[in-house]
């Protein structure tokens, strides 16, 4: 571990695309993400293979509210003897690919920083891309890699789109762009208003460059174009349209030579310069405690899955807090990248390998906190709307782990008097909540088991649905519910102590060790029902089981 903290750069998963073929790069995707929840991503060749891939997808309701801004850089290298052009991204077109000038990929490593190095004839060069923490803001940074005192002229072209990151862009509906100089840069807009100017700008850092501070500034040259028929083949794999046409304003032009970096920058939070180092230093220093949490003897897979469980936790927007405690800080847990935001099922299950397991125990209160100020009649969001930030409730389990994530919590932090003083409330109003009963049905039946929802419902994990109808009916008392609700009562009873309170949990819960193997025990199967409704026994045999046998294997003695 102190060799690792000495490298400062612990955990590079490091790719040697020599001796890879087209097909294989493209099917390794990289992600680098902020605490807001925007992110870039693309492939090792850096061809977009999805709608959702991009080098600023900024969430402007964070962690929702994500639209795709800049979607690519035609980076393009041109040698200064022999004029030969190279291409540093390629992109695939409805008819094929564009490689024939592709310079040649020899490393990728994910960093703090996706880093690309490439091959262009003598030349050798990096290509760096990093995240603002804290705003939607994204720098791209190219270095010459070569000793030769030669120089290079690096074109750039951003392709632009202001769009929903669900949605394509069509040539058919006309240009939405225009451009306004200024000092440093371009300022993009969209015609209709709806969306934040993004700020562009390409400069040469270096201490022998003219410019103040060494840094001087690239020119832009307009030459508005469509290019057609991107297409997105992860996207039409899924089943889905993956066909998008894209507009650019134009390209800067810049010198890159020996000891000088050229860097873009593309923001929606104003037009200042990200300071490229100083966001690696920062994120580098409030990423190391979560390696030291792993202990002296772990080893590096471990310290990358320490840093990588740092992707998924956000900072939301204002929607996200309670107006009673609109001042306090809060945290998130992201379901997935590239389209989930939080959805309180997943933040709660995902809580102690993300957070308690590399002791970030505050920011695991915080989640814990965003979810009970957002509760209503006992139920904590299913998930959050992604572009209103709204809760929604339709989950008859999320609840449930919520009791079991903040029990997790206390026992790993040691912290009893966040129990007394602001969890053990919200739990207390979940059981009671369904004990009596609360929406979509959902309540604690005469044999102590919880049974909610209809036909028409999807209140549980397996909640796909399609024209509107669950593809997976399941209502009434489902298996993996009622293991949760044990549990919950379980928990309850331990934490209330020598209290009236605790001896009412008990007793449900011995009530509900009664009743679950008479419901759900299967013994022509020797297994667990999935779930019991007025249609009878559901005797499919699905993962819920297993969820059973992890929370409450008392459960499952035969009756």
């Amino acid at each position: 571990m102190r060799e690792i903290q000495r490298q400062e750069q612990p955990v590079s998963i490091i790719i040697d695309a020599q001796g890879s073929d087209r097909d294989s790069l493209l099917q390794q995707e990289w992600l680098i993400t902020n605490r807001l929840g925007s992110y870039a991503s693309s492939t090792l060749l850096g061809v977009n293979t999805r709608k959702y891939h991009g080098l600023l997808v900024a969430a402007t309701n964070p962690p929702g509210g994500r639209i795709v801004t800049l979607n690519y850089l035609l980076d393009q290298v041109i040698l200064p003897d022999t004029g030969d052009c190279f291409d540093l991204t390629m992109f695939e077109f409805e008819g094929g690919f564009r490689e024939k000038n592709a310079a040649k990929l020899l490393e990728f490593r994910n960093d703090l920083a996706a880093t690309f190095i490439y091959q262009c004839g003598e030349v050798k060069l990096m290509k760096e891309i990093i995240l603002a923490e804290k705003a939607n803001t994204v720098a791209v940074r190219w270095t010459l890699l070569s000793s030769m005192d030669i120089s290079v002229e690096l074109i750039i072209r951003p392709f632009v789109s202001f769009r929903d990151y669900h949605s394509l862009i069509c040539a058919d509906e006309n240009d939405k762009l225009a451009y306004l100089r200024y000092h440093d840069g371009i300022e993009i807009t969209e015609r209709t208003g709806r969306f934040t100017p993004l700020h562009l700008s390409v400069g040469v850092v270096s201490a022998q460059s003219a410019g103040e501070d060494g840094f001087s500034i690239c020119p832009f040259i307009s030459e508005k174009q469509w290019w057609y028929r991107f297409r997105y083949r992860a996207d039409i794999a899924r089943g889905y349209d993956g066909i998008e046409d894209l507009f650019t304003l134009g390209f800067f032009r810049a010198e890159l030579f020996d000891k000088a970096k050229v860097q873009l920058t593309a923001s929606l939070d104003g037009a200042e310069t990200l300071d490229f180092d100083t966001e690696l230093k920062h994120k580098r220093h409030r990423l190391l405690p979560m390696i030291e949490a792993m202990g002296t003897d772990a080893d590096v897979s471990t310290c990358r899955l320490a840093i990588a469980a740092d992707a998924f936790i956000i900072m939301p927007s204002q929607g996200r807090k309670s107006p009673a405690h609109s001042a306090r800080k809060a945290d998130t847990i992201v379901a997935g990248y590239h389209w989930f935001i939080d959805w309180g099922r997943d933040a709660m299950i995902a809580l102690s390998g993300l957070l308690l397991e590399s002791g970030q125990f505050a920011r695991a209160l915080n989640v814990l906190r965003t979810f009970a100020d957002a509760m209503e009649d006992g139920l904590i969001p299913n998930y959050f709307d992604e572009r209103t930030g709204k809760a929604v409730y339709n989950s008859i389990d999320a609840s449930l782990w919520f009791i079991i994530a903040a029990d997790n919590y206390v026992r790993a932090s040691g912290d009893e008097q966040a129990w007394r003083d602001e969890l053990s409330k919200p739990v207390e109003q979940i059981i009671e909540a369904y004990c009596k009963g609360t929406r979509f049905g959902i309540h604690v039946d005469s044999d102590g088991l919880v049974t909610g929802g209809n036909e028409s419902t999807q209140l549980t994990w397996m909640d796909a649905a399609r024209d509107g109808k669950p593809i997976t009916p399941r209502w009434g008392k489902c298996v993996e519910v009622n293991a949760l609700w044990y549990k919950a009562l379980k928990i309850s009873a331990s934490r209330s102590k020598e209290t009236s309170q605790a001896m009412r949990y008990s007793q449900l819960a011995e009530k509900v060790a009664r009743s679950f193997p008479v419901m759900f025990w299967n013994e022509n199967t020797g297994c667990l029902y999935d779930c019991v409704n007025e249609r009878g026994k559901d005797a499919s045999i699905r993962p819920n089981q297993v969820i059973v046998l992890a929370l409450a294997d008392s459960l499952l003695s035969p009756p």
